[in-house]
């Protein structure tokens, strides 16, 4: 986004928390930016920041090569916020004393309230914070006031007004800390006097005009999986240059229940988007007959949709611009970089080197939680904005074994008894992923007085925050067994249901 709405930047000093800082920035309704502290501070500075936070970390302020920062940045007038590691960097350099006590503290931990403070002053005088630090500060620097001790912490918090610098050693980021967010709205505000105009009717007024300015008349090309990134990629850019957008949705027969009629009734019918539907699923079916091997079957979806593709793109050769659904997170975590060609890694499906085409990424500012709530505010479908992450190959990996035509029915089946179920039980949203596997085997059973010999059926759910790691959900044993008894009722050719009991690591989300 490149309108002039206040700024704070989060310098990134490791582990996951600097994404998750920035994300409660936004959720205050101001803008964040995410930087990696090797940022030269002119660079920085030339954002014009109005406030600047120091993310925690994994490292110890007394380790060899420990992340640091040019010291130069508390010499301008931007205010700074350390957090847990970054609290430590700042009281370190700026004369204070961190040592590493022996003791350190990891939970929830009771702080108590010193004085006054600005960071702290609607917070009860003791209050429940997430604390995560072996090292800790034990003296503030000169000029610093103590506002905050825990039992392991003697500076809980600090902060030097007249600076403009601030610290705490909890984490008020994570929703562990009861009023973590209170903490960061007055760093906010009464600190930084932000303005909150991050919101959803800025983002969209925003992405549109940058859309026009970017496109002009040219024709635009949109690559749809049904899922929500290209959903409100393709929406946003529909609301910005009308009948220009031809959106592409290949049906690979490889989607779940209902999927393609779904994305062809909102795109076509209530959003009026010239939009071309190949219908390819006996193309992708006899490419994969005989396969049995994940990464071979990955290789033939991605082959056969890029020849799709092709085939669509050929026919719009006056189409200059590709849409991509581009996450803010996908920018940070490759450093950014020159996005002009399309890689293979690119999510429109894997398009060659050769297919060249100028990007339009309307959501590349945005986290996913904020593109969901974009999507509800476009008008797009709760089953669309609200759509659990689904693999590229679709249930081609959730089949263990030869894909076919009556594997896929029956896994479409049992899929769909899966997702309405947890929808009814009202868990859908607390859930990353739900699903159900078909492995090719046989398995006996008794049914009607006689012996079956078919299908079984696995269900997995997990709870995860990034899908970097994922627990297996504890879901209520009646909801299992109303999903079992739907199943094996409702779904021929399935004879026994299971549930996996395993979290990532060891195992992944998917089977393949």
């Amino acid at each position: 986004m490149t309108a002039p709405h206040d700024t704070v930047l989060v310098v990134d000093f490791g582990a996951q928390y600097a994404q998750l800082i920035a994300r409660r920035v936004r959720e205050a309704r101001v803008y964040s930016e995410i930087v990696p502290r090797t940022m030269p501070i002119a660079e920085m500075l030339a954002k014009h920041p109005k406030g600047i936070i120091f993310s925690g970390g994994p490292a110890s302020v007394h380790v060899d090569d420990a992340p640091t920062i040019d010291p130069a940045i508390y010499d301008d007038d931007v205010p700074v916020l350390g957090i847990c590691y970054g609290a430590q960097l700042v009281a370190l350099q700026l004369g204070g004393d961190v040592e590493r006590t022996g003791g350190g503290e990891y939970g929830r931990t009771a702080m108590t309230r010193h004085g006054s403070s600005v960071l702290l002053a609607e917070l009860p005088e003791t209050q429940s914070v997430w604390m995560s630090h072996g090292d800790a500060i034990t003296s503030a620097p000169g000029g610093f006031a103590v506002t905050a001790s825990s039992p392991g912490a003697a500076v809980a918090a600090l902060e030097d007004r007249e600076r403009g610098v601030y610290g705490v050693q909890f984490h008020p980021e994570v929703v562990h800390t009861e009023r973590g967010q209170d903490v960061l709205r007055a760093f906010l505000f009464d600190v930084c006097a932000c303005r909150p105009t991050w919101t959803n009717t800025n983002i969209i007024e925003e992405a549109v005009a940058e859309v026009r300015a970017q496109v002009g008349s040219e024709r635009v090309i949109c690559g749809l999986s049904g899922g929500v990134d290209s959903a409100v990629a393709a929406a946003l850019v529909h609301r910005a240059v009308g009948d220009q957008l031809t959106c592409v949705f290949v049906d690979t027969g490889l989607l779940r229940l209902d999927e393609a009629e779904q994305v062809e009734e909102t795109f076509r019918a209530q959003f009026h988007v010239d939009l071309v539907h190949v219908k390819a699923a006996d193309r992708f079916v006899s490419a994969l007959a005989g396969v049995t091997e994940p990464e071979q079957k990955r290789k033939i979806i991605g082959e056969t949709f890029i020849r799709v593709f092709e085939e669509v793109a050929a026919d719009l050769s006056d189409a200059r611009f590709l849409v991509q659904g581009t996450l803010y997170p996908d920018i940070v975590e490759s450093g950014g970089g020159d996005n002009a060609t399309i890689k293979s890694h690119h999510n429109v499906g894997g398009l060659p080197d050769d297919m060249k085409f100028d990007l339009v990424e309307p959501l590349r500012a945005l986290f996913k939680d904020e593109v969901r709530a974009i999507g509800e505010e476009l008008g797009l479908p709760e089953e669309i904005v609200w759509r659990q992450p689904f693999p590229g190959p679709g249930l081609a990996v959730r089949i263990i074994g030869e894909v076919t035509p009556e594997r896929l029915d029956t896994l479409r089946l049992a899929d769909a008894v899966v997702l309405e179920e947890l929808r009814r039980a009202g868990l859908e949203r607390e859930i990353w992923q739900s699903f159900a596997v078909l492995p090719a085997v046989r398995t006996v059973g008794v049914m009607g007085d006689g012996r079956t010999y078919e299908y079984p059926i696995i269900i997995r759910a997990v709870t995860s925050e990034d899908a970097m790691t994922a627990d297996w959900a504890r879901l209520p044993h009646d909801l299992l067994e109303r999903m079992a008894s739907r199943i094996i009722n409702e779904v021929p050719g399935v004879n026994r249901v299971a549930y996996d009991i395993t979290s990532k690591p060891p195992g992944t989300i998917e089977w393949e």
